[in-house]
């Protein structure tokens, strides 16, 4: 069982892409909260960073999540979002 984990973790990984959006309209921590809450609930994110000094979200992801599905979990939470990079990993 353990073997099958690690096979679906490596082959998981093996598909992931990071993508760095700048976000408009953060004021405070609060506002960080909110955003890496809603992208957290994609199906297929595995690790966000939200910045408010930059004003950026770095999305880690598998390949099954659109960039307009990413922006849409920003607007979801009154913030409007624009993808400034997607690298695989």
């Amino acid at each position: 069982m353990r073997y099958i984990f690690l096979i679906f973790i490596l082959f998981t990984l093996s598909f992931a892409k990071v993508a760095t959006i700048h976000v408009e309209g953060m004021t405070c921590p609060l506002c960080t909260m909110a955003i890496k809450k809603s992208l957290k609930k994609l199906d297929g994110v595995t690790k966000v960073k939200v910045k408010l000094n930059t004003k950026q979200a770095t999305v880690h992801f598998t390949k099954n999540i659109t960039k307009e599905t990413l922006l849409k979990a920003i607007k979801d939470v009154g913030y409007s979002g624009k993808i400034i990079q997607i690298k695989e990993q």
